[in-house]
């Protein structure tokens, strides 16, 4: 049969393997269902694929008009996975496996200088062994590549043969998965999130834990702009990429800044202003169903975010807060964003809330007493916080943001 032939025959389909789910113990199935609807999710976009479970692997299938590779790259990007690979589909007869091995992976063989065999038989009424396997399949690859030449320690090429009980499996290299766990199996957080670096890649950071975004920005106009705004839904895009669809709370933020910047010393307005964002990110968390807050900040970066500044702020919160960059310098923050694709949006030159009226010597050591202190001034018979904290919240607009 010629190679058109086999190549026409094969039924090409995705196999998944699973990375910390294989520690999962009763509550394990759960994982991979999620799993699987994150999958199915995400190629949805490519025209759609079946997931079903088999001997510890997951199998995609795609659909009829969906194209493989758009579904591998959309699927690689699925928390919860370790690797995926693409793989033929053939009959248990190695008069088919040996000519479609050849046909499948002509590319990468005509291309390579050496190779080696991997066999794996998890069904054992399969007539040949797993070294049986490997030598027949590494013989007829010689004869029909004849410039190759074997290296079972550093080949240029794994071919992989795996012969389950349904059908045998012709493996291409394997791709390395996003890892972590799958989006929506550790709850909810709230990520306050700004146009900058940082709290883009926190929130990638959470949602390869496990965990479903909510995101909540805060504008002030005229100080901000629309572009601000545009901004944070094109980070949010791109972290909808990994995390699936994001809540977002776009809160006004004017009236509260200009009161504090007004009746407040100057040198504990960026605290202070941090301290109300938090209550108003919390309110919006409870109503979202959310655990925990989500900040981008990393000890010492800026004045805001000194070790005494950020216990000032956590005072104001009756929940968590995750800072999962906390230890990380610029540079591996920036990495990061350049991997996900965050980096040149977060450098577009549109300002957000965090560098209005930003003070000249800020505080770096503040104290809490004091800022507690500082605060009263926002609550007299001309100034009334918790009334600007209402309308903020009722005038609060809300978004789904999906992949772009």
């Amino acid at each position: 049969m010629s190679e058109g032939n086999w190549l026409n025959k094969l039924k090409e389909i995705i196999l998944v393997k699973n990375g910390e789910l294989a520690l999962k113990g009763l509550n394990r199935r759960n994982f991979e269902d999620t799993l699987a609807k994150n999958i199915q999710k995400a190629a949805a976009s490519c025209g759609g694929v079946n997931v079903w479970r088999a001997q510890s692997t997951m199998y995609v299938t795609p659909l009829e008009g969906t194209d493989i590779e758009d579904a591998v790259a959309c699927i690689s990007r699925v928390f919860g996975i370790a690797a995926l690979s693409r793989a033929a589909e053939v009959e248990k007869n190695m008069d088919v496996i040996l000519p479609s091995v050849c046909a499948y992976l002509k590319d990468d063989l005509e291309n390579a200088h050496t190779f080696k065999v991997n066999a794996k038989r998890a069904d054992k009424k399969f007539a040949l062994k797993s070294p049986e396997i490997c030598a027949a399949a590494g013989e007829y690859i010689l004869k029909q590549f004849p410039h190759l030449t074997v290296d079972v320690h550093s080949p240029d090429v794994t071919v992989t043969i795996e012969i389950r009980d349904t059908a045998a499996y012709l493996h291409k290299q394997p791709i390395r998965g996003a890892g972590g766990l799958p989006v929506g199996t550790g709850g909810r957080v709230c990520v306050m999130i700004s146009g900058g670096i940082d709290s883009p890649v926190a929130s990638w950071m959470m949602a390869k834990r496990g965990l479903a975004l909510s995101a909540v920005n805060f504008a002030s106009p005229p100080y901000t702009s629309r572009r601000a705004e545009d901004k944070v839904r094109d980070l949010l895009r791109k972290v909808a990429m990994w995390s699936g669809e994001v809540r977002l709370h776009i809160v006004p933020f004017t009236e509260i800044q200009e009161a504090i910047r007004d009746h407040c010393p100057e040198d504990m307005l960026t605290v202070i202003m941090r301290r109300y964002m938090i209550k108003i990110a919390q309110a919006i968390a409870c109503e979202d169903g959310a655990l925990a807050l989500v900040s981008g900040e990393s000890v010492g970066q800026v004045a805001s975010q000194t070790l005494g500044a950020l216990v000032c702020t956590d005072a104001a919160a009756n929940m968590p807060i995750l800072r999962p960059v906390i230890g990380m310098d610029k540079e591996e923050i920036v990495e990061i964003a350049r991997r996900i694709d965050t980096f040149e949006i977060s450098i577009l030159p549109f300002e957000d809330c965090c560098t209005v009226f930003t003070p000249k010597h800020p505080k770096t050591k503040p104290s809490l007493d004091k800022i507690l202190l500082a605060e009263t001034a926002l609550e007299n018979d001309t100034v009334c916080v918790d009334d600007m904290i209402e309308r903020a919240l009722t005038n609060t607009t809300v978004e789904i943001i999906r992949p772009e």
